[in-house]
């Protein structure tokens, strides 16, 4: 049997296969139309919509826009001494994102360049802080050959580069450092701040900023405004020519009110006692010394301080980066006398020829307020009260007056308020009254004011707690006979190429509206104390005349029936001794205030300080050789050998070749 096949062409249906190619064909040829359209699409968006943003980017793959940081500016004191200044040097930096093997390449580094154990700590520490693309400095301040032996081996160093940076100096090292402050590296918290404050941009490229002092107030002016520099690079990343610039604009010299001259030589008389002193011109309020002893030296901070000088600044005792003219606070003893006498006249409580009899204690509520001894000053009025320093009398007065109005009377005078001065940092102290004690303590029990704490007041103990510079600013008001200046340690700022300086703004003075004639009692008071009284010995011979108040401050409480005994004390337990005084009396050109922590009596130990600044303002006089080591001592009344011209001083500062790395 057959079997008959039907044939190929039988079984295709050529006339549905053609028509199924052509379907095919046809979308084959929409997906490619669209393809094309969706090409020329996106080609239309990427040569018109982003036309200007891919040059931009192509331009910038060509092109470097690179910050110019601009030179900070210089701090001088009122005559011209260069206090803070800028050198060159070379650092060898690290960019760690370019780098492999980062320890290997420190240890290979470290056979070309001296790379001690403290640099490998600080460039740690930095990288932490820091972004990985950073350029990070390893060493700074390298040598010329340090600089040729790398330059010779560079190749070898992959992201490893030499970059010439402009360093601060502080060239009298600790002169004046609490004043002038220092700088350092920019931390996490300053970046938020600039970026907050829109800076951001102008700090491009910086890598410090000021921490301290004048450094960190006046850190916009020191800073100046950031240049930029457009340059071609090569493949590699390197600039081969520039194409652009706008030169950065040096920040503004800043000139201050101080005279480092006087400066140093109330530093050099603290010795190594502690203190604070302020000296004002009462007749403007520019600074004119602001000494807290102990100092410390700006320049170990600039690179950033390392683990074994930053331990001792911070565990010494006497606490050497404690501003104590700006931030300690003292009990202003009998230097506050004065003040509750012009406070009883302006109030009314008492006239000036009102006589108190002074037995040497005085008591209230079954507690003996003790005075001089057991004897007393017998019938004291005002001026007598002044000159022979009668606690007996204050303490009345203080009972009669009330803490709420002696606090009411002192505010306006500064005392337990924040002066204003361009300073940062500065506290407020305590200036004691009813509704502080309420807000401050918060057991009810303790917040009840009793009429007991109110007796203290009156001398200058209790509750009171004030700063020099506060003390100072009362003193430069009484010595003004009411005008208030508002504390200035800048001057002026200084363009650092003209050297055309401009006055920096200013606060107008108050004018406290005393009477002219209490002034005058409270006046003949304190020309009694460097007469008569007190600081009488300090001040013998002076062809001045002066007027001033000691003052013997408690550091730690003693008992009602128990003597203070020195000698019994530890060195920080012992009294702080105080000056207050303005000179010349009838038309003051300088006003002071000082401490001198745990040295006992004022005459003592603060009055031969006051003394010889007073000489050096007025007379041009600086102390002798042997002058200077007594006062250091606390061994010194008035001056004694020949006193040298201020002019003839030499001021031994130290170039930047002389800092450590």
């Amino acid at each position: 049997m057959s079997l008959n096949f039907p044939s190929l062409a039988e079984l295709r249906n050529t006339q549905a296969d053609i028509q199924r190619f052509g379907d095919r064909v046809l979308v084959v040829q929409v997906a490619v139309l669209v393809c094309f359209v969706l090409l020329l699409t996106r080609l239309a968006y990427l040569q018109i919509v982003r036309h200007d943003d891919l040059l931009e980017q192509a331009e910038n793959n060509r092109t470097a826009v690179l910050p110019t940081v601009p030179p900070r500016g210089t701090i001088l004191d009122r005559n011209g001494v260069v206090l803070a200044s800028n050198y060159s040097a070379y650092t060898l930096e690290i960019t760690p994102s370019k780098v492999q093997d980062l320890e290997a390449t420190i240890n290979e580094l470290a056979e070309l360049v001296d790379i001690q154990a403290k640099d490998r700590r600080r460039f740690k520490r930095l990288r932490e802080e820091s972004r990985s693309f950073d350029s990070l400095p390893i060493r700074t301040r390298l040598t010329d050959e340090e600089v040729a032996r790398f330059s010779a081996q560079r190749y070898r160093f992959p992201g490893v580069d030499i970059k010439a940076r402009l360093f601060r100096q502080y060239p009298y090292g600790e002169l004046a450092s609490h004043v002038i402050g220092y700088i350092g590296r920019i931390n996490a918290r300053e970046k938020e701040r600039i970026e907050e404050d829109d800076e951001a941009g102008n700090y491009r490229g910086t890598e410090y900023i000021g921490k301290l002092g004048v450094e960190q107030r006046y850190e916009r002016e020191l800073h100046g405004v950031t240049g930029v520099n457009q340059v071609e690079t090569s493949a590699g990343g390197r600039a081969t020519r520039s194409l652009s610039s706008r030169p950065a604009i040096p920040g503004q010299n800043v000139v201050l009110s101080i005279d480092i001259r006087l400066q140093k030589m109330v530093e050099d008389l603290f010795g190594s006692r502690r203190g604070a002193l302020v000296a004002l011109d009462p007749n403007t309020g520019e600074v004119l010394a602001f000494v807290s002893k102990p100092t410390f030296d700006p320049n170990l901070f600039v690179d950033g301080i390392d683990s074994e000088n930053w331990q001792l600044l911070n565990e010494s005792i006497d606490k050497p980066l404690l501003n104590r003219a700006l931030r300690g606070t003292y009990p202003p003893g009998s230097t506050y006398k004065p003040f509750m006498a012009l406070g009883a006249l302006t109030t009314g409580k008492r006239s000036a020829s009102a006589v108190i009899q002074d037995n040497g204690a005085w008591t209230y509520g079954g507690h003996t307020f003790r005075s001089h001894g057991d004897t007393g000053l017998g019938p004291v009025d005002m001026v007598r009260s002044i000159v022979l320093s009668s606690n007996v009398y204050y303490y009345s007065l203080a009972n009669e007056m009330g803490v709420d109005a002696i606090h009411d009377f002192m505010k306006p005078l500064g005392f337990g308020q924040i002066t204003g001065i361009d300073l940062p940092g500065e506290v407020r102290g305590i200036l004691p009254s009813t509704d502080w004690k309420r807000h401050y303590y918060k057991r009810p029990e303790q917040q009840k004011w009793f009429g007991g704490e109110t007796i203290s007041l009156g001398i200058g103990q209790g509750y009171n707690n004030f700063t020099m510079l506060q003390l100072a600013s009362a003193t430069a008001t009484l010595a003004s006979g009411g005008q208030r200046f508002t504390p200035r340690v800048v001057k002026a700022t200084q363009d650092p190429l003209t050297h055309v300086q401009g006055p920096v703004a200013d606060t107008a003075p108050v004018n406290l509206g005393y009477n002219p004639d209490h002034i005058a009692v409270v006046r003949n008071g304190l020309i009694g104390v460097a007469t008569s009284g007190t600081s009488a010995q300090v001040f013998a011979g002076a062809s001045y005349q002066s007027a001033g108040k000691t003052g013997t401050a408690q550091a730690v409480t003693i008992g009602q029936k128990e003597k203070y005994n020195a000698s019994k004390l530890g060195e920080y337990q012992r009294d702080h001794a105080l000056y207050m005084a303005f000179a010349p009396a009838e038309q003051p050109q300088i006003a002071l205030a000082l401490v001198v922590e745990n040295a006992g009596f004022g005459a003592a130990h603060a009055a031969p300080i006051a003394r010889r600044v007073f000489d050096y303002w007025l007379l041009g006089q600086y102390p002798s050789p042997e002058d200077m080591a007594a006062t250091q001592q606390g061994q010194s009344s008035r001056p004694i050998g020949t006193p040298r011209a201020k002019q003839d001083i030499a001021l031994e500062g130290k170039k930047a070749s002389d800092g450590t790395r």
